[in-house]
């Protein structure tokens, strides 16, 4: 007899694989490999965690009227368009599920965020991975390979791993140019690092659409990555739709009033934001000193691209290993030749130029 065997589409799965926290020998680690930030959380979200662990034994509140009131204070929308999940790879999941199944396409741009083709192929869907032009987005190719299959487009902006962006017009070109049965995801993970004048996270978009969805998620700008909590707004037929397969009790008690407290703790999220602005911008400016060539980024992390090819980035990167810095591979999103390397404290940062200077000036 043989055993169980998984739908088609799962054994074309590469699971997904993290940013490195370990570096075997070194002294001490240093973690810029995942886009975590480098100011923590909000002391006031951490009080409000631990608050919320004298109710372990108590089921959370399904429903999490005040995380999704918290939320809609903060960004003027209707609580009864926000759900909210474990993260926002949950809510990428949720979506798949009820958006796609056999014979239906997902499309992605060549260098998205790896959770959208894992989401798709769970649902038993096929995957549809557009060429991009100079790291970003292409609303033109995006538009000619969406078909008679073609049931949702997920796009990050900004995009991980590359930092880059489209500029609200150009989304807004590519919602104009979809059939109303495809939806439209815009993954804003990192807008609140954004400060390009003519970029906004999607948020009218998903208002005034009716196959439009934005995500956010806490664990970037809010310092709350190991709670899993993510948020979507979109039209409240989605919304219904999403809440009928999602689990009762996918959020913890803790994780919602950190989120509460995070969200409404503006002085640390400004801290934030002119923490990243300032080094991204020195990380900028000293890696194109080093010869590097550096992707102009819009996120927390800068995407640095080497002269020598996949070879010296994996060089690079050992040697930056071994003096436990670690920076993030990138060869699985198509990318050999780089880095992504996560804006760090200041420390962080000055370590990881001294470190590609050194390794610059042996290879030379």
């Amino acid at each position: 007899m043989s055993p169980p065997k998984p739908r088609p589409k799962i054994a074309e799965i590469s699971a997904y694989v993290g940013g490195r926290h370990k570096a075997p020998g070194a002294a001490r680690v240093i973690k810029l490999s995942a886009n975590e930030t480098p100011l923590g959380p909000s002391p006031k979200a951490v009080a409000a965690y631990q608050a919320g662990l004298s109710s372990l034994h108590i089921y959370p509140d399904q429903h999490y009227p005040a995380l999704r009131e918290a939320i809609a204070k903060r960004h003027g929308l209707e609580p009864d368009r926000i759900i909210c999940g474990n993260g926002s790879d949950e809510l990428f999941h949720l979506l798949a599920q009820a958006f796609l199944g056999p014979g239906d396409e997902l499309l992605h741009s060549a260098h998205g965020f790896l959770v959208y083709p894992i989401a798709a192929r769970a649902a038993g869907a096929d995957v549809i991975v557009v060429p991009e032009r100079k790291f970003t987005a292409d609303v033109d190719a995006l538009l000619a390979h969406v078909g008679p299959r073609t049931r949702l487009v997920m796009i990050a902006n900004p995009n991980n791993p590359t930092g880059t962006y489209l500029p609200l017009s150009e989304i807004k070109r590519l919602r104009a140019g979809l059939p109303p049965d495809v939806l439209l995801v815009l993954d804003a993970a990192y807008c609140e690092y954004a400060t390009a004048n003519d970029y906004e996270s999607g948020l009218e978009l998903a208002r005034e659409s009716d196959n439009v969805v934005m995500t956010r998620t806490f664990s970037k700008i809010y310092g709350l990555a190991a709670l899993r909590l993510g948020w979507a707004y979109g039209p409240a037929a989605i919304t219904q739709t999403i809440n009928r397969i999602r689990s009762p009790f996918n959020l913890s008690t803790p994780a919602q009033e950190a989120g509460i407290a995070a969200i409404a703790d503006q002085a640390h999220i400004d801290r934030s934001i002119a923490h990243n602005e300032t080094w991204r911008r020195w990380l900028t400016e000293q890696m194109t000193a080093l010869g590097l060539e550096v992707i102009p980024s819009q996120a927390n992390f800068i995407l640095m691209r080497f002269a020598g090819g996949e070879k010296q980035a994996r060089a690079a990167d050992e040697f930056l290993t071994a003096r436990g810095l670690l920076l993030r591979q990138v060869s699985a999103y198509g990318l050999p030749d780089c880095l992504r390397l996560t804006v760090g404290t200041e420390e962080a940062n000055k370590l990881v130029v001294a470190a590609l200077g050194e390794f610059v000036g042996k290879a030379k």
